[in-house]
């Protein structure tokens, strides 16, 4: 059963979550951190910075892999995971970028890529994923499909969810096609999960995922099945949840 919270003000969403991400490295110096991009997690990378420049936190010892990344995009493409997790975290803070993982969208063989990322993330365990949730249900890249990959791999995004991402880019026809992401295993090997959510358009969906059946319709969903998930919810999308 997830603990669900639901915050009733903005700024105090994010220093939750922030307050949640900077106990753990506090207490785990080399924690090992599992991150997500997209607009949710911006507010929760804001605050860390603040927490780390006022010399509450040091992030030194601490390693990162992201879920994710763009298939064919440039490593520095204003729109590339690692760019964005740059400019709204690692370059703010005193993480090694050695320690800093996300998978290379620009690889020759993309299927080797995976295997090597899921060699990476087999050695190191993640403390703590952070999630956010498609307006389908999707974790990661992970789409609704008849069945879901455990593994890291290469996905075929969804119209959807090219739609939804087609604001960091000029036009959809930027979107690429493809995409490299954690598998719903790897997600679920995790010791800790928060899943963030924000906005009214999510409710239905947070709710289904969290109250719902386990399918892999509502990959999500699956989540219900790992011991120790945070669920922090803005007004908005808590609407649904007494």
């Amino acid at each position: 059963m997830a603990n669900v919270i639901k915050v009733t003000h903005e700024e105090d969403f994010h220093k939750v979550a922030a307050h949640i991400v900077a106990s753990l490295v506090q207490t785990s110096p080399r924690a090992v951190l599992g991150l997500a991009t997209g607009g949710t997690p911006v507010g929760l990378y804001r605050e860390l910075i603040q927490i780390h420049k006022q010399g509450l936190v040091s992030f030194a010892k601490v390693k990162s892999y992201n879920l994710d990344e763009y298939a064919g995009l440039p490593t520095d493409h204003p729109a590339s995971y690692r760019t964005f997790m740059n400019e709204h975290l690692f370059n703010h803070i005193d993480i090694n970028l050695e320690n800093t993982h996300v998978p290379d969208g620009q690889a020759t063989d993309l299927d080797a890529e995976c295997r090597l990322y899921d060699e990476m993330l087999s050695e190191a365990v993640i403390d703590l994923q952070v999630l956010g949730i498609g307006h389908n249900g999707h974790i990661g890249f992970n789409e609704p499909d008849d069945s879901l990959n455990p593994a890291t791999h290469v996905v075929t995004l969804l119209e959807q969810t090219r739609e939804a991402n087609s604001r960091y880019f000029d036009s959809i026809d930027e979107v690429p096609a493809q995409a490299i992401t954690m598998g719903v295993g790897s997600i679920m090997k995790a010791r800790q999960i928060l899943l963030l959510v924000r906005g009214a358009d999510k409710a239905e969906i947070i709710h289904r995922a969290v109250t719902g059946p386990i399918t892999t319709q509502c990959p999500a969903s699956l989540l219900q099945l790992h011991s120790n998930v945070t669920v922090l919810l803005d007004a908005g999308a808590g609407r649904l949840f007494q």
